[in-house]
């Protein structure tokens, strides 16, 4: 049981249960406590990855914490897309983009793992940019919508986003046909 309530999983499930925070937050047009709660549950993600890289990383941390980063970040992109409340909405299109990029990296991680051979894919440099890059694009619309004004970093990243996604998208579909299957 110490295994599973390590310093960052416990952090990592922190940042899952304050993903509905975030979405009420939203709903309930808090822009200040959505902005506040958005960074904290982002901060965990940094946070659990120092401690598990200073510590004994766990099985279930290396299930959760992706799991985790992905359950907020689609929540992100949902709820700054979705009409309501806010002066800044994130387009459409690219909240698509990448949903469909991490739908298409889990069903291919996942077929490559049940009918061909297991294999471990860990987290390359551009995954890790592009994931900052999400951050940074939902902190500066969250603040934007805190502000009630639209800011140019709002356009800037979300370009930035769009041009990673379609990067690392490309990077995974690279490494997804060169990994040669896991030894047993």
């Amino acid at each position: 049981m110490t295994e599973v309530l390590t310093a960052a999983n416990q952090l990592t499930i922190l940042r899952v249960l304050l993903v509905p925070v975030f979405a009420l937050c939203m709903l309930y047009d808090m822009p200040g406590w959505a902005l506040v709660t958005f960074g904290v549950a982002a901060a965990t993600d940094a946070l659990d990855g120092l401690i598990a890289r200073h510590t004994s990383p766990t099985t279930i941390g290396a299930w959760l914490d992706p799991a985790a980063d992905k359950l907020l970040l689609t929540t992100m992109f949902v709820m700054l897309t979705v009409p309501g409340p806010g002066v800044v909405r994130l387009p459409l299109w690219l909240t698509v983009t990448v949903i469909s990029r991490d739908v298409a990296i889990v069903l291919a991680v996942t077929i490559v793992n049940l009918a061909v051979a297991r294999r471990t894919y860990r987290p390359s440099f551009l995954g890790k940019a592009t994931t900052v890059v999400y951050v940074a694009t939902g902190v500066a619309a969250l603040y934007a919508n805190y502000v009630r004004q639209a800011l140019a970093i709002v356009d800037v990243c979300v370009y930035a986003s769009f041009a990673l996604t379609m990067l690392s998208g490309f990077e995974y579909v690279r490494r997804f046909t060169r990994t040669p299957p896991a030894s047993s």
